[in-house]
């Protein structure tokens, strides 16, 4: 059975502390959760695939916590490939909470995945492979995918917030080419071309007509999907007009299902994914599925929850995927 959907991410377990603006610890509390951009996009694509047809390597150190265990095993065993080291901890990092303002740093040593890893594992030369990284070691990726010959997978391309600088254009202008799929979200596209980053329409549309100049899916023909919050999300390719597709849960009545918007971003990519290879690479289409993974995202802190039906279907958050996307299909066609 061909793989459909691989990430390069990592898995994270996330910490979390809280302070007022002057830095007093508040009291508030929260335990490790399941954390990392790969997860959050494996769950993504897992709302619309079997566990069998997807997967991420998960590394596991001397510390990794039974519940968390327990958790990601309701997913479907084979959605993970768990590699054990008991001589280092798991990769964890720290969720901090001042007031208004929210930080992010590792705590323990990271380990960064590649297509070498898949060498020996079912997850060997999936369809479709999903990156968060900076351009520069977006190239190195690339490179390897290259040196399997016979191996050319859709490259989904998410860039990590903090390289989304002007100094990474260049090495984002040697990658383009190679990458079917780009996906920034609005405020780090319109950073990397060095423009305000006052996020409106007409600014998200100007900058994906600026990556397709640049060459984006040159050899594959690409295109550009800007993530946009509840703007939605743009999408264009190099040989058709934009188009803006809804986000499922947005402002006005629906407001309060939005609880967290952690991972969205990622759980859109791997929704996509599992759209492109559903709907025989329909890149509008797929992104579809990507706005409905991500609406089960954003319900609650942490991922999405998966159980059986009485009909023996699964369900997510007690709700249906496919029901949700007719309902975006839906709206869609009435614009």
């Amino acid at each position: 059975m061909t793989i459909q959907f691989v990430t390069f991410g990592m898995f994270i377990i996330d910490e979390f502390s809280f302070a007022d603006e002057q830095g007093k610890p508040t009291g508030e509390t929260v335990p490790p959760q399941i954390g990392g951009g790969g997860t959050y996009a494996t769950i993504g694509a897992r709302i619309w695939l079997p566990s069998d047809t997807l997967g991420m390597i998960v590394d596991r150190g001397n510390d990794f916590p039974q519940e968390i265990q327990d958790r990601l095993l309701t997913y479907g065993s084979d959605t993970w490939h768990f590699r054990d080291d008991l001589d280092r901890v798991t990769t964890r990092s720290r969720n901090f909470y001042r007031g208004e303002y929210r930080g992010f740093e590792y705590i323990t040593p990271r380990i960064r995945l590649t297509p070498r890893d898949l060498d020996g594992t079912r997850l060997m030369r999936p369809a479709s492979v999903h990156f968060i990284c900076s351009p520069t070691r977006a190239l190195q990726i690339i490179s390897e995918i290259q040196e399997s010959r016979g191996w050319n997978p859709t490259a989904i391309f998410e860039p990590i917030p903090d390289r989304c600088v002007p100094e990474e254009l260049p090495s984002l202008k040697a990658v383009l080419p190679h990458i079917a799929i780009l996906s920034p979200n609005a405020e780090e596209a319109l950073s990397l071309l060095s423009l305000p980053t006052i996020v409106t329409k007409i600014a998200v549309e100007n900058a994906a007509s600026e990556f397709l100049k640049m060459g984006v899916g040159k050899e594959n023909s690409g295109s550009i999907i800007i993530r946009s919050g509840t703007l939605g999300a743009y999408v264009m390719t190099a040989d058709s007009n934009g188009r803006w597709i809804d986000a499922f849960w947005s402002s006005g009545e629906n407001i309060d299902k939005v609880v967290d918007v952690t991972g969205a971003g990622n759980s859109f990519l791997g929704g996509l994914a599992a759209g492109l290879s559903i709907t025989n690479g329909n890149v509008y289409e797929a992104s579809l599925y990507a706005s409905v993974s991500a609406s089960f995202t954003i319900e609650q802190l942490g991922l999405p929850h998966l159980t059986l039906g009485s009909d023996g279907v699964e369900e997510w958050n007690q709700d249906s995927p496919h029901r949700r996307l007719e309902i975006l299909r839906q709206r869609m066609t009435e614009k």
